[in-house]
């Protein structure tokens, strides 16, 4: 079924072609969801005193199985709204992102975070600026000055316990903390 599209003009003249840019762009959203039903965009003209040119604003409501999304663009003091076509694009991509992130928890794809370990100061070399805490399965973990919380490396003793969290991406040491918070007192 295709995708039913109302577009209002306020305070503008109709163009034919600014409605062929946003039933275009309005079409390419169905590549993110096959449950989208509806999309009302309304296109507005701004005149504001202070400015040289008229600013145009963008609100696009969307309708995904019984919910509805909006993406509200207002011109504010972005001269680049000045044009139109910029303002329609700037409400599509912000519309495109909620779309996707609804998708995503319905399908339930929401990103999940790890929760932070427990583990315990090994070595450390202040002079340089790093050192290495040992998990609770025995394996190390390098971490930077600049993972550690509130700037508490220099507070760091071998020995202390942390709450860390390790970056998925690997470092030349190996794994590396991207996230460490000093857990005993003094800290």
């Amino acid at each position: 079924m295709p995708l039913n599209v109302q577009i209002s003009f306020h305070g503008m003249d109709y163009s034919p072609a600014v409605e062929a840019a946003v039933r275009r762009r309005a079409e390419e959203l169905e590549q993110f969801s096959d449950r989208l039903i509806a999309c009302r965009v309304v296109l507005e003209s701004v005149n504001r005193r202070h400015h040289q040119g008229t600013l145009y604003g963008a609100r696009i409501e969307l309708t995904v199985a019984g919910r509805l999304l909006v993406a509200d663009r207002e011109p504010g003091q972005h001269h680049a709204h000045e044009d139109i076509y910029v303002a329609i694009r700037d409400a599509f991509d912000a519309a495109r992102r909620r779309l996707q992130d609804h998708m995503r928890r319905l399908d339930g794809r929401v990103k999940q975070h790890d929760a932070p370990s427990i583990g315990r100061i090994v070595r450390l070399f202040p002079d340089r600026g790093y050192g290495f805490l040992e998990t609770e399965t025995g394996e190390e973990v390098y971490l930077h000055r600049n993972s550690v919380l509130d700037g508490g490396f220099d507070a760091l003793k071998v020995g202390d316990r942390v709450r860390y969290v390790v970056d998925p991406e690997e470092s030349e040491q190996g794994a590396q903390a991207s996230t460490v918070m000093p857990l005993d007192a003094g800290h």
